[in-house]
């Protein structure tokens, strides 16, 4: 195939992909409008995440701090009668970076499986007060009957389709934010690090100023994610910071491919269709899930998104 028709031929398809998009309220029901928005949510929480792993080489097993922390915020703000939407966006993102600035200051002193592991156990201090504070948080019943938030304009949020072309709107702007971010010269430092630390440090860089840099960033972007999943669920719980919330954005990584933005993304879009779809089919969904995680690792060892890569 020439280069010009594989040009338009890839064009065409990106033209494609953005008209379903933008039609999809339309086309499908409700059911898979939520799904489409889990989605969207979903991968924002997985891009916040390569930031640190894909861009900086640091794999954190405790992200779901930074996300549940922002949905708990956001969702004692709506208890209290405060609907406004992006005030609970504004409060999720200051929740999420300043936790991430503080567990900065302490995971950032180790390296490797033990940086791994003070996530995870950082991580699971949250989930500890909020599983055992049940006066506050509700303890492992959550909070339940949290209403939808309001954005004004004459704009339902009540609505799946309203809220799916707002959370698709947050996404392209987190995409577009994210882009710059790693595209800039902090970007290109950071992945540096991810080569060579010693190389880094070398050449006059505060390799550790960076990788706090991306620490914080990366807690509120997660923030944004909390905020827009409890907005839509209606509910919090202190599952939203265990471990099992902390391991699904890297296995968005794991199958969609670390180190693109489009990588996350694909693989956020898979594990929420198997979570959802597959197990109405079968008890056995983990199963099947399972053996999707090993044929990607088989066969793309670089993520789904290689395969785009690769045609470029």
């Amino acid at each position: 195939m020439k280069p010009a028709e594989l040009i338009k031929g890839k064009f065409l398809l990106i033209l494609l992909v953005v008209v379903v998009i933008m039609l999809l309220p339309s086309l499908v029901s409700n059911y898979y409008v939520g799904l489409a928005i889990q989605i969207f949510i979903m991968a924002i929480f997985a891009m916040s995440l390569d930031l640190l792993v894909g861009h900086t080489g640091l794999p954190s097993l405790g992200h779901a701090a930074y996300f549940g922390i922002a949905a708990y915020g956001a969702g004692f703000l709506y208890l209290a009668g405060m609907k406004n939407l992006w005030l609970a966006v504004f409060i999720g993102m200051g929740l999420g970076g300043l936790t991430a600035a503080l567990f900065g200051l302490l995971a950032l002193r180790a390296l490797g499986a033990y940086f791994m592991l003070i996530t995870l156990a950082l991580s699971q201090v949250l989930w500890g007060i909020a599983f055992k504070w049940r006066s506050l948080t509700g303890g492992d019943d959550g909070l339940p009957g949290i209403g939808r938030p309001e954005m004004g304009m004459g704009i339902d949020l009540r609505s799946d389709p309203s809220f799916y072309y707002l959370t698709l709107a947050i996404f392209v702007l987190v995409f577009i934010a994210l882009f710059i971010l790693v595209n800039s010269p902090l970007g290109c430092a950071l992945r540096g690090i991810r080569e060579s630390e010693s190389r880094m440090k070398a050449l006059g860089y505060s390799v550790w100023l960076y990788k706090y840099l991306a620490f914080v960033f990366a807690g509120i972007f997660a923030g944004i994610s909390g905020v827009l999943w409890v907005s839509y669920s209606g509910f919090v719980c202190p599952t939203y910071l265990g471990i099992d919330n902390s391991a699904k954005p890297l296995m968005m990584l794991i199958l969609g491919g670390s180190g693109s933005l489009f990588g996350p993304s694909i693989g956020a879009g898979i594990i929420v269709l198997l979570e959802n779809i597959v197990s109405g089919l079968t008890v056995r969904w983990s199963l099947i899930l399972g053996i999707v995680y090993v044929v990607a690792i088989m066969f793309f060892s670089e993520g789904i998104s290689s395969i785009i890569k690769r045609g470029h």
